[in-house]
């Protein structure tokens, strides 16, 4: 409404002026203005199509600062699809992929969960966690922390032990010092496989314990999946947790992939037990929960249900959503094919019409709302004689065809 491609309808036959500020309300009257008026606006915006258009053209959020749903509208551009004559190259470049995917997996996302504010979302960059830099002994470390690694690693093939092995492969995230310390302590009698697991439970859960979280970006996002968590809704909050992870990039995805499997594992009641009087699966919880959210926001039950959710779909999480594919395989191939990329999106806010049937659709309803309105007049009790008679001559003004039609002649 700010950049005048629709407008309120004038409130002052009714004796008041009104600010024109948009209500979403069943009586609040709007119309489009002139269609030149727009054309000469966005002939200005005229560009190229660029795949990227939900962070680069669509919503221009870099500047937004309010906090006001109003605010974020106003850094809106309409600027309608490219024309469907474009001529792109056949061969798509890697970055026009992983554009497309991440615009499509935000557009699908914000179908799933309704945030309250979108810049968070569309100014998202794959920005990784700062981690801090361990502190490295140059001799011993440097020199020795690769052939460390390769033995934890040959120790936990040749015992082929589910727990052991998922956490040998956590160990590519930790500090080489670390690793050396490992190396160092692991216990001289090899079969003692509950003194080592318990030496990796405990490297592991130190090392997360003292890092940022890896998913403490898009907090609404966190607030969305538990809300659907709460409300019963597991398989939508399934592919909304897909769809989040999915923009991820990939050194953190497959991190988080590593330590989740790690968890889902460790928390089974027939592993090592962890702790003797607690159960497995709350310790796995209580002590990599802030590892992986650690959002001001969400509430401690929240945090918990959603970390437990991880836990127990771990396997499905890191899928892709079989309605993302299929919108960025029909989307790629109408890029290739040079046709309009956005013309079928795969879902829809608004129901498509012929411009016909839209002009009939407009009339009718204005037609209807207007009776309405001329009835709620004529029938409502509290206003006197004169007030109604004001209104209704006013009315009569504007609408004669509608005011006969009610009344008759």
């Amino acid at each position: 409404m700010d950049y005048k491609v629709f407008e309120a309808v004038s409130t002052k036959v009714f004796g008041k002026d009104k600010k024109p500020t948009f209500e979403d309300s069943s009586c609040s009257l709007y119309r489009f203005t002139k269609v030149h008026n727009q054309n000469s606006q966005l002939g200005k915006e005229n560009k190229r199509y660029s795949p990227s258009r939900y962070t680069d053209t669509l919503f221009k959020s870099s500047d937004i600062q309010s906090a006001s749903l109003e605010d974020l509208w106003e850094n809106l551009s309409l600027k309608p699809a490219a024309s469907p004559h474009v001529n792109l190259s056949a061969s798509l470049s890697p970055q026009v992929i992983n554009e497309v995917w991440q615009e499509e997996t935000i557009g699908r996302l914000l179908q799933l969960i309704d945030l309250p504010l979108l810049d968070s979302l569309l100014n998202r960059q794959e920005v990784r966690p700062k981690v801090p830099q361990p502190k490295r002994q140059p001799d011993l470390v440097n020199n020795g922390n690769y052939l460390d690694r390769g033995i934890l690693k040959a120790y936990s093939e040749s015992q082929e032990d589910e727990w052991l092995s998922s956490a040998i492969d956590c160990l590519e995230y930790l500090p080489d010092q670390m690793v050396v310390d490992i190396s160092r302590n692991f216990p001289e009698q090899p079969d003692r496989i509950d003194l080592v697991k318990e030496l990796l439970f405990d490297a592991i859960g130190r090392h997360y314990s003292s890092r940022e979280p890896l998913l403490n970006h898009l907090s609404d996002v966190h607030n969305g999946i538990a809300e659907l968590l709460v409300n019963g809704k597991t398989e939508i909050a399934l592919e909304a947790t897909q769809l989040f992870l999915k923009l991820l990039d990939s050194q953190n995805r497959e991190e988080f992939r590593r330590l989740l499997y790690f968890m889902a594992v460790a928390a089974h009641p027939s592993e090592f037990k962890l702790q003797k009087e607690s159960d497995n699966r709350m310790v796995v919880k209580r002590i990599f929960s802030k590892a992986i959210v650690d959002n001001k926001n969400l509430s401690k039950g929240k945090t918990d249900l959603l970390v437990l959710f991880l836990m127990d779909h771990q396997k499905d999480v890191f899928k892709i959503p079989g309605t993302l594919h299929k919108i960025v395989s029909v989307k790629l191939m109408d890029i290739q094919k040079g046709k309009d990329p956005n013309r079928d999106t795969g879902y829809f806010y608004c129901q498509r019409i012929d411009q016909s049937d839209y002009s009939d659709h407009t009339k009718m309803t204005t037609k209807d709302e207007l009776l309405n309105l001329l009835k709620n007049i004529d029938e409502d009790s509290k206003l006197s004689a004169k007030e109604k008679k004001k209104l209704l001559g006013q009315f009569y003004k504007c609408h004669p065809n509608i005011f006969i039609e009610y009344f008759g002649d």
